[in-house]
C-alpha cells in the first residue's frame, strides 16, 4: 500500500510538472503530414494485424474470433461455448504517435455464455496501447487508453458511447489528474445496430479528442502510466508519472459480437 501511494504521488507530481496546456488545441490548427488518409484495413483480410487474446499465444486467433466478411472485421463467438475470460485484441502492425483516426462499428446479435455483465454491448479500440508482442500470456487488457464503445440496453437507460477507460493511465481532465478507470461521454446512446461513426484525434501525450457521429464527446490530456491496471513488473512500475505519447491501435473483443468497418488514418505532424 506505501509502495501504491508512493507511485501515485510520483504520478501527480511528474503530471504537474511536464503539464502544457493543449486543451484548446483546434483541429484545424494541426497540420497533417499529407493529405491522404490511408485505410489501415484492406477490406480483404487480417494481414496488417496481430492477434493476441487472454490464455493464448501471440497470433493464436482462437475459435476464428476475428474475421473479414464483405469488407468489415467481424468479431464473433459462433465456435465458443463459453467466453471463458477470452478478451482479444487485434493490433495493427505498427504504432503511432500524432493522427486522426477515423472508423465505423455497430454491435450485432446476442452476447456470448460466460461473458460479463458490464460487457453486453461493450467494445473498444485501443488508443497509444503497449506493443502486442509485451502482453503477458494471461493479460485481458493492455496498457493503454481506451476509447470505449457502449450500446443500449434498453429504451430510456442511458448508457453513453466514446467513453474513456484507462488501464494502466491516468490522463488529466479540466486541469485534474482523473484515476478513475472508466469516466463516461456526453453522448447520446445508441440503441439499434445502426452503424456509429466515431472520430478520434490523438496529439501524443498532449491531447485525445473523442468524436461520436460528428460530435465531441470528451476531451483528456496529460496521459501518463500509472494506476491499479499498470501491470505489476519492475519494467513497468519503473513507467508510473511518464508521459504515454505513443503506441499501437488495437480493436476490441469482449464477449458481445461487433463489427467495424472503413478504419483510416491520417498522420499528423508534431505539434511539440
Amino acid at each position: 500500500m506505501r509502495y501504491f501511494n508512493m507511485c501515485m504521488l510520483i504520478a501527480i507530481a511528474s503530471v504537474m510538472m511536464h503539464c502544457k496546456q493543449h486543451e484548446n488545441v483546434n483541429k484545424k490548427e494541426v497540420e497533417p503530414i499529407s493529405e491522404e488518409w490511408v485505410q489501415l484495413f484492406n477490406g480483404k483480410d487480417l494481414d496488417d494485424w496481430i492477434v493476441k487474446i487472454n490464455g493464448h499465444p501471440l497470433h493464436t486467433n482462437i475459435h476464428n474470433t476475428f474475421s473479414v466478411e464483405d469488407s468489415i472485421i467481424k468479431v464473433s463467438y459462433d465456435g465458443y461455448e463459453t467466453f471463458d475470460n477470452a478478451f482479444g485484441h487485434l493490433f495493427y502492425k505498427k504504432p503511432f504517435t500524432n493522427y486522426r483516426l477515423k472508423l465505423q462499428y455497430r454491435f450485432v446479435g446476442e452476447q456470448i455464455t460466460g461473458g460479463e455483465g458490464w460487457a453486453t454491448k461493450n467494445s473498444g479500440v485501443m488508443l497509444h496501447a503497449q506493443a502486442p508482442e509485451t502482453m503477458e500470456l494471461n493479460q485481458a487488457f493492455p496498457i493503454c487508453l481506451e476509447a470505449q464503445f457502449l450500446g443500449g440496453l434498453e429504451e430510456g437507460f442511458e448508457r453513453p458511447s466514446g467513453n474513456l477507460c484507462t488501464p494502466g493511465t491516468h490522463v488529466v481532465m479540466k486541469d485534474s489528474l482523473v484515476t478513475d478507470h472508466c469516466i463516461n461521454s456526453t453522448s447520446e446512446t445508441v440503441y439499434n445496430e445502426d452503424w456509429v461513426n466515431v472520430e478520434l484525434l490523438v496529439l501524443n501525450d498532449s491531447l485525445i479528442s473523442h468524436m461520436i457521429n460528428g460530435k465531441e464527446v470528451i476531451r483528456y490530456s496529460k496521459a501518463v502510466y500509472g494506476g491499479e491496471f499498470l501491470t505489476e513488473t519492475e519494467e513497468w512500475q519503473s513507467k508510473v508519472g511518464k508521459p504515454l505519447s505513443s503506441g499501437y491501435i488495437a480493436l476490441q473483443s469482449e464477449s458481445h459480437p461487433v463489427e467495424f468497418k472503413n478504419i483510416a488514418l491520417l498522420e499528423l505532424k508534431d505539434i511539440k
